[in-house]
């Protein structure tokens, strides 16, 4: 009678399974990529409010047609000014118009008890956001009240100090999250792995024994460990690009905040972060094991 022989499946150099590291390394590519959009949406947030922020510039009396041409073209021209679908974001407002809006405002008419339009002509300008800090007002407000026909500037100060302090601290609490998380999930895919490599150690160490070399030890590891990287990436890339996609849907006002460029390019980055950090966590990992004696490996 004929004996079965059973077959033993050998284990390869570097071939532990891998779906718990791509599955682990995923998810922690997928919160890093999460807190990015958070930041990236909050940075177009903060550009969004600085680019609200408006001067008023009042006119001398009675200037003429031309006058008024040759300011809005001068306003125009200064590279403070903001601007939309290249056109600069200068609007004039009558003093007509002025008192109109006041009066849809408070229901008053102060023309029937003055009997004349105290009111100025007026520009309104949208200051870039690049130029919305407290000193570069400050000094738009110097620049422009120099120029000849203009009256006086005006802008709300207090507000836009409290807008530009509030961001401030908002992206440095921001930014200290983020490198916290990056710390965190950099020692979670270290252990990860380390952990992976774990069963492997006593093969490591048979190949040692018959003569291997390190790099022909370490190689089969490092590759591998950079391909989970770069699916990692890939695949926690994919699910933030469909998150991202639903969010979009379902809240329409977040599209004023979209920045495709940049989460085109954080996406990139957790690609390459996950291929780093694989490859140097494996790298770390084998190189420890290479270095330890027959006892420490139980």
């Amino acid at each position: 009678m004929a004996t079965k022989v059973k077959h033993v499946k050998k284990k390869k150099l570097g071939n532990y399974p891998h779906t718990m590291v791509v599955f682990s390394i995923t998810l922690a590519l997928f919160v890093i990529g999460l807190f990015g959009l958070l930041l990236i949406h909050a940075g177009k947030l903060s550009e969004k409010v600085k680019e609200s922020l408006e001067m008023q510039v009042y006119l001398d009396r009675n200037l003429t047609e031309v006058q008024l041409v040759r300011l809005q073209k001068t306003f125009a021209a200064k590279e403070f000014i903001a601007y939309k679908n290249d056109t600069a974001q200068v609007r004039f407002v009558s003093k007509e118009e002025g008192a109109k809006a006041f009066l849809d405002e408070t229901g008053e008419d102060f023309m029937e008890f003055l009997g004349d339009n105290p009111l100025r002509d007026a520009y309104v300008l949208r200051i870039d956001a690049d130029h919305s800090s407290s000193a570069m007002l400050k000094s738009i407000k110097v620049d422009l009240e120099s120029i000849d026909g203009v009256h006086e500037v005006q802008y709300v100060e207090s507000l836009i100090e409290s807008i530009n302090e509030n961001i401030k601290k908002i992206s440095i609490v921001l930014l200290g999250f983020a490198a916290i998380l990056v710390l965190v999930v950099t020692i979670l895919i270290n252990n990860t792995i380390k952990l992976a490599l774990y069963s492997q150690r006593f093969l490591i160490r048979s190949m040692q024994l018959v003569g291997a070399t390190s790099f022909f030890i370490q190689r089969p590891f490092l590759n591998r460990a950079a391909w989970q990287g770069v699916m990692s990436g890939i695949l926690a890339s994919a699910l933030l690009f469909g998150l991202m996609q639903y969010a979009y849907t379902q809240v329409t006002e977040l599209q004023l905040l979209r920045n495709d460029e940049q989460t085109y390019i954080l996406m990139g980055a957790l690609v390459v972060v996950g291929l780093i950090i694989g490859f140097m966590s494996s790298y770390r990992a084998v190189r420890k094991y290479l270095g330890m004696s027959l006892d420490e490996l139980y």
